[in-house]
């Protein structure tokens, strides 16, 4: 009988243990730890039913329930919408999707806006996109349940097109973090949200694409708030669905049929500015750093592999004269970057990033935009039809700032392009013994005034050698009044002659 005692007294004192040490990491975790971390401990305190996956006979509706209550109205106010005090660059970006997403009313009073939103954690985080509350002087959340708080802005970035808001309170409801590397082209999904300032709206489609690259955040992301040229960091890399996306959609969710969160919904393609067939969602693996970023430090820490680079496909691959039609094409290595130390080189084209194809920019960018300064890399890449492995520490910020400051400005601004430097397949077909690839006209630009197209091969300025983007500098600021005179061959192989003036 007493062993019966002891081992009652013992199995007792051993479940209070448990419980009080679950309790106290439970109360560090709500504290300072990441979303996911936050969510576990909700999660096992609130299990879920189990939901049908998209398998088997398609039932949406208990998805649907489990993320309606969590996805909220965003309702933002603007006392000065004449742009006075905004930077050209934000008001760029405002115009671009105003046409869309959460489209600012004109009225006699401060203008307002609309938008969709989605609470992650149940302490009051909502995530949204960086476009819906940009220079909002007021923003409003309305709750399913038609309660209204007011938020403050914890953190935004215009390259990723996020935003994380905090209302006061708790126990409020939240969708379940997914893992959009496991989403799958033609599995179904919902989007949630609220299209044209309507009640709650749930939308079914199926994933018709991933890694898009649509180029919207890239239009108004050249510039930085002091108008000069800045590193393009913009991270595009969306999830393409049919479910029906209207304006007010924006920062609303888009969740697979577990009712887990894969994606942010950002865009769409309209020539209407309504909904034609085609929706844009930012992946969740890339928000769950950036949200983390907000919560810890208030802005997101980026890190930086220090290369440019050309995407290729075949016609790509053809101007370049190399065989690959997949990867990454390096035009410039940044000078003490991780990838110069990594020993990387101008021509050697990235394959694979930490084991993973990439057939595009945005495998890359991703990939690259989960992590921070210090986190490790390893790429793989073709040299002189060689693979190769390296490893790279990726950098901060500030070490692409410092290199964009001291690139050329006659090459970044006035000529409006971008070079890589020609293959040894090239300089042995046209018999030449340097030369740099035009891989890129910006439209409107100098050289797309002079007609000079892409894949044309400039091989001297001012009878210097050009091998790199830096001799382009180099040879211009020789000519007097920079005078240039360019020899280059045309993409059907033509001798060719610019005379022209950089102002």
């Amino acid at each position: 009988m007493n062993k019966i005692g002891v081992t009652f007294l013992t199995a007792c004192l051993g479940g209070a243990v448990a419980i009080g040490s679950y309790k106290l990491i439970e109360s560090k975790l709500q504290d300072g730890s990441s979303f996911e971390d936050k969510q576990k401990v909700y999660f096992t305190n609130n299990p879920s039913p189990t939901i049908n996956s998209s398998s088997g006979e398609l039932d949406f509706t208990q998805a649907a329930a489990s993320v309606t209550p969590a996805v909220v109205h965003i309702k933002t106010t603007y006392n000065n919408d004449s742009g006075e005090g905004n930077s050209g660059r934000d008001k760029q970006m405002q115009d671009l999707f105003e046409d869309f997403f959460g489209g600012r009313r004109r009225s006699q009073g401060p203008a307002q806006g609309s938008g969709s939103g989605v609470i992650i954690s149940d302490d009051g985080y909502i995530v949204t996109n960086n476009h819906v509350v940009d220079n909002a002087d007021k923003i409003d959340v309305i709750l399913p349940d038609k309660r209204s708080l007011v938020a403050k802005v914890i953190g935004r970035d215009a390259n990723t097109d996020l935003a994380l808001l905090k209302i006061e309170g708790s126990g409020f409801p939240i969708v379940k973090l997914g893992n959009s590397d496991n989403v799958r082209v033609g599995e179904w999904v919902l989007a949630v949200g609220y299209p044209f300032a309507l009640n709650t709206t749930v939308t079914a489609g199926i994933v018709s694409a991933k890694g898009r690259q649509i180029g919207i955040l890239d239009q108004g992301n050249n510039q930085s708030t002091d108008g000069e040229p800045q590193a393009r960091t913009a991270i595009e890399s969306f999830i393409q669905t049919d479910a029906a996306i209207n304006r007010g959609n924006s920062g609303g969710a888009l969740v697979n049929t577990k009712g887990e969160l894969i994606g942010v919904n950002a865009a769409i393609a309209s020539q209407s500015g309504s909904y034609e067939g085609y929706g844009f969602a930012i992946p969740i693996n890339l928000a769950k750093k950036v949200l983390n970023d907000f919560k810890e430090f208030g802005s997101v820490r980026r890190g930086y592999i220090g290369v440019n680079f050309t995407g290729l496909d075949a016609e790509q691959s053809k101007r370049l004269g190399v065989s690959e039609i997949n990867g990454l094409y390096i035009n410039e290595v940044i000078p003490g970057s991780g990838a110069a130390q990594s020993g990387l080189k101008e021509g050697d084209i990235i394959t694979k990033v930490d084991g993973n194809q990439i057939f595009s920019p945005s495998d890359l960018q991703e990939r690259i935009g989960r992590l921070g300064p210090g986190d490790k890399v390893q790429l793989s890449y073709l040299r002189a039809g060689k693979l190769l492995v390296t490893n790279v520490t990726l950098k901060g910020e500030e070490s692409v700032r410092t290199a964009n400051n001291s690139t050329n400005s006659a090459v970044t601004k006035n000529l409006g392009a971008s070079f890589a430097p020609a293959s040894d397949v090239l300089k042995k077909k046209y018999k030449i013994s340097s030369g740099v690839v035009v891989s890129n006209v910006k439209p409107g630009g100098f050289f797309d005034q002079l007609d000079v197209v892409q894949g044309t091969i400039i091989t001297s300025i001012n009878g210097r050698p050009i091998t790199n983007a830096d001799d382009i500098e180099t040879a211009i600021s020789s000519g007097r009044n920079n005078m240039a005179t360019v020899n280059a061959i045309s993409p059907d192989g033509m001798q060719i002659r610019y005379q022209f003036q950089v102002r």
